[in-house]
């Protein structure tokens, strides 16, 4: 005999649970017997009756959803669209709190994961937290009805349409016909110039646009139909003026724009840097590269570098930068990038961060290599989920005196 025991699912389990602080991802803690259980759906303070979505009796957790809220917080609403909820579609995860609490619950997220205060920055672009992105992916089920999918679940919930996404996407009507034969659906929009794609598994529709033009102030850039751009219409030029808030860079300085798409930060970092400076774009995405390209054609002073930014940074063999800003994906820049960016001793850098718990790591090696955190803000990009946006700003220990503009921590 192997002498292991049967392990019994908890899934289907009902549980009445008193619902404890906010954790990441969407989550609020409870215990259940000892065990730590994170439930969707409610807050702080309430007590609530949860069904156990994941896990089992030797599981170090448990997964739930609240289906009854027994005494309900203060900061609990309606939430603005039926297809939220449990069971329903998964794409926003606090519908049901106030957009003031989401903020506050999003600060307390970034405190856990950072250990400072700052205040979650409304943007302009959305309607109460309504009618803001500009990117929705749909899938399609077996019957060819598009939707969006349960919280980790592959199963489809064709919704009616989607509140959080923006007049010019829903004006596609994606969930309104039938798509025999198709996977999925991409549509995207830029609400300025009003360009619109709409791509299904890959292949443009009839009237899509092939590049979308997104507009940043005076500059628009080129971004191919299914390439990456912010999806909060407000969301560019919040982060473009928190970047270069941060890093204030100087005519004739070497900088480094890591991560850098199409060139949003590195177009703005030519203009500031002048003819006697350099700018050096890494970008891994060839569609990204080919759109920066054209983005960044009005710079001679800024070049392009395809690859893995630790790949790049090791072939430059740069000897020094003096302001570097990388915005990298979720995951996080990660140890090697941190090391090779902390020897080139640069004045300023500036990391931008979808995910608080991938930021402060990747903040605690950079304070290893004897860099301090000077400045951090953080934007509410995505409203009704559970997604921060945060800018931090960092300079060598012993350069600490001025520190940026901008809204400043304890």
């Amino acid at each position: 005999m192997s002498g292991r025991r049967d392990v019994r699912s908890a899934v289907g389990t009902e549980l009445v649970l008193d619902i404890g602080p906010v954790a990441h991802g969407g989550h609020w803690v409870a215990r259940h017997e000892g065990r730590v259980v994170f439930v969707r759906h409610t807050l702080t303070g309430e007590r609530i009756r949860a069904v156990v979505t994941d896990g089992h009796d030797g599981s170090a957790f448990w997964r739930a959803d609240a289906i009854e809220v027994l005494t309900a917080a203060p900061t609990r609403v309606e939430p603005p669209c039926p297809w939220s909820g449990p069971g329903r579609c998964g794409g926003c995860d606090f519908q049901h709190v106030s957009i003031e609490e989401q903020r506050k619950v999003k600060a307390a997220v970034v405190h856990e994961h950072l250990g400072r205060t700052v205040e979650v920055e409304a943007v302009p672009g959305d309607d109460g937290g309504l009618g803001w992105r500009t990117r929705v992916h749909y899938a399609v089920d077996a019957a060819g009805a598009a939707g969006l999918r349960q919280h980790r679940s592959h199963l489809v919930v064709p919704v009616d349409r989607c509140r959080i996404a923006h007049p010019l996407v829903q004006a596609a009507e994606v969930t309104g016909r039938s798509w025999p034969g198709v996977v999925s659906i991409e549509v995207a929009a830029a609400p300025v110039s009003g360009d619109r794609a709409v791509l299904a598994d890959g292949v443009a529709q009839p009237g899509s646009a092939a590049t979308l033009r997104e507009v940043v102030g005076e500059q628009t850039y080129q971004v191919a139909a299914g390439g990456f751009w912010q999806v909060h219409p407000g969301a560019a030029g919040v982060l473009l003026g928190a970047v270069l808030d941060g890093l204030e860079p100087r005519p004739g300085d070497i900088a480094l724009d890591l991560y850098g798409g199409v060139g949003l930060f590195a177009a703005a970092l030519a203009d500031r840097v002048g003819p006697t400076g350099r700018v050096t774009l890494v970008e891994s995405d060839r569609q990204a590269v080919a759109d920066a390209k054209q983005n960044l054609a009005a710079w001679p002073a800024a070049r392009i570098e395809r690859g893995r930014v630790d790949h790049v940074l090791r072939r430059l063999h740069l000897g020094r930068a003096d302001v570097v800003v990388l915005d990298p994906p979720r995951a996080g820049a990660g140890r090697a990038v941190v090391d090779l960016l902390t020897r080139l001793r640069a004045r300023r850098i500036v990391y931008v961060a979808c995910d608080p718990a991938s930021l402060g790591r990747d903040l605690r090696r950079f304070e290893e290599q004897g860099m301090a955190v000077v400045g951090l803000r953080a934007f509410d990009l995505f409203p009704m989920t559970s997604h921060v946006e945060c800018v931090a700003a960092l300079e060598p220990v012993s350069g600490i005196g001025a520190t940026p503009r901008g809204r400043q921590v304890s």
